[in-house]
C-alpha cells in the first residue's frame, strides 16, 4: 500500500473536477453570447428566411443538424437538411428563390465536411448576386480560406482535434469569428449534438434574422434654408 495513495487519488479527483468545471465554463461561454437573441423572430421574418444545414461525409454522423433543424422549424423558420455534396445545387435553389422575392435572408450551417463546403457555397451565392446573412461552421476538417463573405461567419472548432480555423483572405468583407472549444469535452462527432453548441447556433440564427428585419434608422431631413436677409443699404457718400 502506498503511503500517499489517498492523497494522490484526491489530487487526481480534484484535477478531474477542475477540468470538468473548466469545460463547463467554456461551453457556457459558447452558449451565452452577446449576440444571443432575447426572443424568437417574428412570423413574417421567419417565413422569408431559409436555413440550409449541410451534413458531413456520411449522413449518420451529423444528425445533430436534424435536431437544430427541427427546433428552427418549430419557430416557423424553413430549413433544408442535406449532405454537403449538394451545396452547389442548393445555392442555385436559394438564388432562384431570392431573386423571385420569396426569400430575403439566407443562413448556412455545416458540420465537418459540411462546414468545409460553406465558403464555396457562399462564393457561389455571392457570384449570383445573392447575400448570405450568416454562416456557422462546426469543426471544419480542412484548412479553409474565406475569400468572399457572409455578413458574419462563425467557425466553432476543436483546436486540438481535426477541426481547423478559417483564414480570411485579403479584402474579405464581413465579420469572421473563430471559436476554439478545445478542453470542453466536445468531440468531432458530438459537436453538432452538444446542447450548448446547439443553443448557440439557434441563438445566432434568431439574432441574425432579427437584425435583418430591424427598422432602419430614420434619416434626418435636411434643414429648410432660411431666406437671406436683404443687405442694409450702404449710406450715401457725399
Amino acid at each position: 500500500m502506498r503511503p500517499n495513495g489517498r492523497h494522490t487519488a484526491g489530487a487526481s479527483q480534484l484535477s478531474a473536477l477542475r477540468a470538468w468545471a473548466m469545460g463547463l465554463l467554456l461551453l457556457s461561454a459558447v452558449a451565452i453570447s452577446p449576440t444571443t437573441a432575447k426572443a424568437a423572430p417574428s412570423q413574417a421574418a421567419a417565413a422569408t428566411t431559409h436555413v440550409y444545414l449541410l451534413r458531413g461525409v456520411l449522413n449518420i454522423f451529423s444528425l445533430g443538424l436534424d435536431t437544430i433543424g427541427a427546433r428552427l422549424q418549430a419557430q416557423g423558420i424553413p430549413v433544408t437538411v442535406a449532405n454537403f455534396v449538394s451545396w452547389s445545387s442548393l445555392a442555385d435553389e436559394a438564388a432562384t428563390a431570392y431573386k423571385a422575392g420569396r426569400l430575403k435572408t439566407i443562413i448556412l450551417v455545416g458540420h465537418s465536411s459540411g462546414a468545409t463546403a460553406l465558403p464555396d457555397m457562399i462564393a457561389k451565392l455571392n457570384q449570383l448576386g445573392v447575400p448570405v446573412k450568416l454562416a456557422i461552421g462546426l469543426d471544419s476538417v480542412f484548412k479553409t480560406k474565406l475569400s468572399t463573405g457572409a455578413d458574419r461567419y462563425i467557425n466553432i472548432y476543436i483546436g486540438d482535434g481535426p477541426g481547423e480555423p478559417v483564414r480570411a483572405a485579403a479584402g474579405l468583407r464581413g465579420k469572421l469569428d473563430n471559436v476554439d472549444v478545445r478542453g470542453t469535452g466536445v468531440g468531432h462527432i458530438s459537436i453538432d449534438k452538444n446542447e450548448a453548441i446547439q443553443r448557440r447556433v439557434i441563438a445566432e440564427i434568431d439574432a441574425a434574422i432579427m437584425r435583418s428585419r430591424a427598422p432602419a434608422a430614420p434619416v434626418a431631413e435636411p434643414a429648410t434654408p432660411r431666406p437671406a436677409r436683404a443687405a442694409a443699404a450702404a449710406p450715401a457718400r457725399n
